[in-house]
């Protein structure tokens, strides 16, 4: 009965009591061929475009064109198309492939007629695999059962490019395992941010500036009497200037007798003003001639911000002399009264009569009411007449 050849490995089978004088060179070549299958590296070139290379397992003793009999194979050549390499069907066997070829193109490791693995265009790497008869199998990380225990993991070993996306979840990290020393600038972005999971208690000390606060688009500016307007999160969404109540009500900002001079300027805010006015009396004489009353009046003004202007009050006259006028500038004068001989007119107040919106009525003032009721000014006397009188109301009451 003839030798027969084993499936996987083709070692000779041989018969008892036949190949009489030649067992021993037999056994040799089968030793040969099971040393192959053990320690044996075969350096095959795949060169080319796409193609398919076969590598074939022969009967003992053939171990020169056994390729896919060696138990390390290294696949070489410049490729320049994607490649496929098949080992025999219906054979099991453990093989180490290294893919030592140049050139992007995919390399795919299969038994004939089945499925295999692939080394991508640029996986340059080494695969252990097994043949189960049909099909090759990938011994690696993502086929091995078991754990990586942290000792085994060098230290920075594994980079955000390494894990997959969404891959690290809240549920594998320990409590405060992520610091800010272990964040890259900008990595947690409002994207990765839940609604409301960011709460006082979480922020450090002055963590949030103006540059972390996102523009509502309210201009940065000083309103006057300002509308705002304030979202549920209480940002301010938008300002504008609103306009200020009409002022009615006023009080009393300068009050001075004559002779004086200096420089009204009206307070912040105000927007018209009551300038009540006298001029000097005229001095009399010892022949019994009085001088004249000095002129009165009530001033009103309508101001624009900022005013400031120079005033005088007018000094009495001297014996038989005039009164000073008093005045503001660009607001209004009262005239000193005259002095003698034979002459007691009063000093003229241009303007005088001053008409007060009191609201829906209007109430007017002559002269002679001013004098009045406001001043004793200039009164007619026989010796140096009286000084006159400045008194500025403002309306600073709303």
């Amino acid at each position: 009965m003839a030798s027969s050849y084993s499936t996987d490995l083709k070692i000779e089978l041989m018969v008892t009591g036949e190949n009489a004088g030649t067992w021993g060179d037999k056994t040799n070549d089968n030793l040969d061929v099971i040393e192959q299958a053990i320690a044996g590296f075969k350096q095959v070139s795949i060169a080319g475009g796409a193609q398919t290379t076969n590598l074939l397992i022969n009967n003992s003793p053939d171990i020169a064109t056994s390729d896919a009999r060696n138990a390390v194979i290294k696949l070489s050549g410049t490729i320049t198309g994607n490649q496929i390499v098949t080992v025999p069907t219906g054979i099991t066997k453990t093989y180490i492939v290294q893919n030592g070829t140049t050139g992007a193109f995919t390399v795919q490791f299969i038994q004939a007629g089945g499925t295999g693995t692939t080394f991508s265009t640029t996986d340059k790497g080494i695969k252990i695999l097994f043949a189960d008869g049909t099909n090759i199998n990938a011994v690696d990380l993502s086929t091995l059962s078991g754990t990586i225990a942290t000792a085994q993991i060098a230290d920075l070993a594994i980079t955000s490019s390494k894990l997959a996306s969404f891959a690290v979840t809240s549920a594998r990290l320990a409590s405060f395992a992520v610091t800010s020393a272990k964040l890259a600038t900008n990595a947690v972005t409002a994207i990765k941010i839940t609604q409301s999971t960011i709460t006082q208690s979480k922020l450090a000390s002055n963590s949030v500036g103006s540059d972390q606060l996102i523009s509502t688009g309210v201009t940065a500016a000083s309103y006057t009497a300002a509308s705002i307007t304030v979202d549920a999160d209480g940002r301010i969404t938008a300002a504008s200037s609103g306009s200020a109540a009409v002022r009615t009500g006023y009080e009393i900002k300068l009050a001075v007798n004559g002779p004086s001079t200096g420089t009204y300027t009206a307070s912040p805010g105000v927007t018209r003003i009551v300038a009540f006015m006298a001029g000097g009396g005229g001095g009399g004489n010892c022949s019994c001639f009085m001088g004249g009353v000095g002129g009165s009046g009530i001033f009103y003004k309508t101001i624009t911000q900022p005013f400031s202007q120079p005033y005088a009050v007018g000094g009495g006259g001297g014996t038989n002399a005039s009164g000073g006028a008093t005045s503001i500038t660009n607001v209004g004068v009262s005239n000193g009264g005259a002095g003698p001989p034979g002459n007691s007119a009063t000093g003229a107040s241009p303007g005088a009569d001053f008409a007060f919106n009191g609201g829906s009525q209007t109430v007017a003032y002559t002269n002679k009411q001013i004098r009045e009721a406001f001043f004793s000014p200039g009164t007619r006397n026989l010796g140096p007449g009286d000084g006159g009188s400045l008194y500025v109301y403002e309306n600073v009451n709303t």
